[in-house]
Parts: C-alpha cells; sequence; structure tokens
C-alpha cells in the first residue's frame, strides 16, 4: 500500500505489534488515508484515540478465517464498536467457518456474499508436482539434491514447525547454501530485516512456516518447495501463490512419505486438479 500511496499522493501506515508505540502515534497524528495492521495495535490506537475513527470509510477484515483462528475476535469486535454506522464492511477470508459467519452476522447488515467455486482456487500458471521420498529422513537430502539441478533465483520452502525450519536451515548454512528463516517465535523487527535480506537477494532460499503463506511478494520467487504439507487445503492454496505472482509462471513441488500419498490425493480431488510426480525435466518447468 506504501509503494502504491507514494504514486497517489495517499499516505499509508503500517499499525503492528512488536514496533514501538510512540512511532505509531507520532504517524497517525500526522493524518493518514490508509492504515493496514494487527487488531491488537489498531484496537490500541482507537483506545488511546490517536487513531481518530470518525472519519473510517471502509474497514476490511482480511484474512478473517485466520483472524479468528489466532483468537482476535474479542479484538475485533472492540473495534468494531469504534466505527461509525456509515462505514463499509469487508470480510474476505479463503473459508467460510461458523466462527466467521457468526461474526459477520453481528457486524454486518444485509452483506452480499461474493462465492469463489473451490474448484476454481488453484492458482492459473503454477504448475503442480511432487516427490515420494519415502520417509521423513530423506527430505533434507531430496531438498538438496533438488537445489543442485537448478538454477534458480530464489525459492521459498514451507515447513510446518518453528524447530523444523531452524533445523533445516542450520543444516543448509553447514553446507553454504544462502538461506535465511522466518517463523512466528521471531519479533517484527527480526522478521522485516530477514525479508529485506529476502528481497535484496542476499539470501536465495527462504525458509518460513505459514506465518508467511498468505503474506509474501517477492518478484523473483518461481518455485515453492512444500518441505511439509500443510495442515489443512486452504493453506496450500496460499503457499503455492507464493510462486507466479503477479500474472508469471510458476512452479510448487511437494515432498510427501508413502503416509501422505492420501493427502495429496485428498488435495487433488478437493480443488479438482492435478498434482503430477516431479518429472525428469523439471528445470524445463522454471
Amino acid at each position: 500500500m506504501q509503494r502504491i500511496g507514494s504514486y497517489l499522493t495517499v499516505k499509508c501506515h503500517t499499525c503492528i505489534g512488536g514496533t514501538r508505540t510512540s512511532h505509531d502515534m507520532a504517524c497517525l497524528q500526522q493524518g493518514q488515508h490508509v492504515v493496514v495492521g494487527t487488531p491488537g495495535r489498531v484496537f490500541d490506537m482507537m483506545n488511546r484515540n490517536t487513531l481518530a475513527t470518525a472519519n473510517i470509510k471502509v474497514f476490511v477484515l482480511d484474512e478473517a478465517d485466520q483472524m479468528l483462528d489466532r483468537g482476535f475476535e474479542p479484538q475485533i469486535k472492540e473495534i468494531y464498536r469504534f466505527l461509525p454506522d456509515t462505514s463499509q464492511i469487508m470480510l474476505l477470508s479463503a473459508t467460510m467457518p461458523k466462527p466467521m459467519l457468526s461474526i459477520a452476522r453481528s457486524i454486518m447488515h444485509d452483506p452480499v456474499q461474493i462465492l469463489i467455486k473451490k474448484e476454481e482456487l488453484t492458482l492459473d500458471g503454477i504448475k503442480q508436482f511432487y516427490i515420494n521420498v519415502c520417509r521423513e529422513e530423506y527430505k533434507l537430502e531430496t531438498l538438496m539434491d533438488l537445489y543442485g539441478i537448478m538454477n534458480l533465483s530464489q525459492v521459498v520452502i514451507f515447513v510446518n514447525s518453528v524447530n523444523k525450519s531452524t533445523h533445516i536451515c542450520n543444516e543448509l548454512r553447514l553446507k553454504k547454501f544462502q538461506v535465511s528463516c522466518i517463523h512466528s517465535d521471531m519479533d517484527q523487527e527480526k522478521r522485516d530485516a530477514v525479508m529485506e535480506e529476502f528481497r535484496s537477494g542476499r539470501s536465495r532460499i527462504l525458509l518460513s512456516t505459514d506465518i508467511l503463506a498468505r503474506g509474501i511478494d517477492v518478484q523473483q520467487v518461481s518455485l515453492v518447495v512444500n518441505y511439509d504439507l500443510p495442515s489443512n487445503r486452504e493453506t496450500y492454496i496460499h503457499r503455492i501463490g507464493r510462486g507466479g505472482r503477479f500474472g508469471r509462471k510458476g512452479t510448487a513441488i511437494n515432498f510427501i512419505t508413502d503416509s501422505e500419498i492420501e493427502a495429496l490425493s485428498d488435495l487433488q480431488q478437493y480443488f479438482n486438479t492435478e498434482i503430477l510426480e516431479m518429472p525428469d525435466d523439471i528445470v524445463d518447468f522454471l
């Protein structure tokens, strides 16, 4: 938003936890057209009367399903209490669980619901493949072999736990790979530093937990590797969408063990898509 706003004389500010409250207060007091933030910090700024609410015209709750999963419902309802009756409210979500429908009914009046069929969710231009590594302990060696045969600018690798991301990162660094790691145990300042390192090209491999599945825009990324299959279907779409951004082609490669063959089949059936075994000429798809 800030990059777009710089060309339109639109002032934008980010309000997120893990940063200095005094900085947010100073920026908001200067006046902003758009404020993007996490529920806790946004509510804090409203509660301090630093974020003026009387002129809020549009309130957007992005990734609403994830917000509820992370326990933000009380803060979201408190934020709603500050909004003028004339505000337009938009809830954006990959899924529509019952708790989200409940909060939608409590803060929206006669809303228009726009739905996308799940078979239309998989992304055009993303080639999807899998490698059956048979057993979990073979994944790391497979990853190194895979990277060795590819001439890639940058790649994002998703894992399901903080400990695993740290372990893999350390192992890859021992092998002299240029790798960075980002996960939920880092504070915001550290996450920003890691992302800057990756965006600048100083790091070519980014290991991430699902903290990044919905929020990375790095134009050089053409390959996403699911070192672990995600724990839910919708996260799969968000992960593979990190490659092939802005209409470019991309490739997603899924590592699976023998015990995950059924889970891979479930993904294909649910999204009405085809995930093929990785071919020998995989380089041609990158």
